[in-house]
């Protein structure tokens, strides 16, 4: 007697399923006996609004709105600042961004300075057994939570040239950060490679 042979299965030639029996349990918990009437999903091809334009940005001059109880919207600022010709969202270069933050930390770091009355700034990757003033952004050391042992200070670009230094907060009586976060702060960095912190100086709401 010939062995019998068996059928391979191949994603070309699938092998047929067994069909489940009336009585066995995944037939009566599937998900087409729990619903039934379920409606099959849209295909993609047949959705509508395809092509549809929603908004767009430079197509007229002098953008302008007119309500009906004769309300006008206007640009504000210079127009050196505002935008004159169409753009990709979220397609800016990295360098045009990093330019972006940095001027946004200056511009926090100046509004810090003249708040708390500080004299100025000084380098985060500079040695200091004196307390020394610092300005920069809440940054994590890795890709987990922020912790009070995770702490880093990136230096702003005109001071520290955008070095960074881990922080100790253990001398502070209190404090709440979050990566990003604009501060000034004052404490001593002795060895250069972590600073102990004294006062935090934050952007006063």
């Amino acid at each position: 007697q010939g062995s019998q042979k068996r059928s391979n299965s191949t994603p070309e030639t699938p092998r047929p399923k067994r069909a489940l029996s009336s009585r066995s349990p995944y037939g009566l918990f599937s998900p087409g006996s729990l619903s039934p009437s379920i409606t099959p999903s849209q295909k993609y091809s047949s959705r509508g609004g395809r092509g549809e334009v929603v908004a767009s940005f430079g197509s007229v001059q002098g953008p302008a709105w007119h309500g009906r109880g004769g309300c006008a919207v206007k640009l504000f600022g210079d127009p050196e600042q505002n935008l004159t010709k169409p753009y990709k969202f979220m397609f800016q270069k990295a360098l045009d961004v990093r330019e972006v933050l940095a001027g946004r930390v200056e511009e926090l770091g100046e509004v810090l300075r003249r708040h708390h009355g500080l004299d100025g700034f000084c380098s985060t990757a500079l040695p200091a057994q004196e307390p020394v003033t610092v300005l920069g952004q809440i940054s994590c050391d890795g890709n987990g939570k922020l912790n009070a042992c995770s702490v880093l200070l990136v230096g702003d670009r005109e001071h520290s040239g955008g070095a960074q230094v881990p922080l100790d907060l253990s001398q502070l009586p209190e404090y709440s950060l979050f990566p990003g976060q604009v501060v000034a702060l004052e404490g001593t960095n002795s060895t250069g490679r972590r600073m102990v912190v004294t006062k935090l100086y934050e952007v006063a709401p």
